[in-house]
């Protein structure tokens, strides 16, 4: 599979080491590439994630709940 950005959007994270929660639980995983953070105001932060292989929103949804957020919304490509 090429790989393939898709656009999370992540709510409750504010700081850099939420960042860092988020991107180290979801980089852990084998179809996930690579995890880029943005930050916005209003409490919902967009969530680049290049994979390797296909998921389910499901599986990224669990991931991001067990680190202590909550995911709203996928966008892929």
């Amino acid at each position: 599979m090429t790989p393939t950005p898709i656009t999370l959007k992540v709510a409750g994270m504010t700081c850099a080491h939420c960042v860092h929660h988020v991107s180290s639980d979801l980089s852990a995983l084998d179809e996930v590439a690579e995890v880029m953070v943005t930050l916005n105001a209003g409490g919902t932060s967009d969530v680049l994630v290049t994979l390797n292989e296909d998921i389910p929103d499901e599986k990224l949804a669990e991931t991001i709940d067990e680190a202590g957020y909550r995911l709203v919304g996928v966008e892929r490509g």
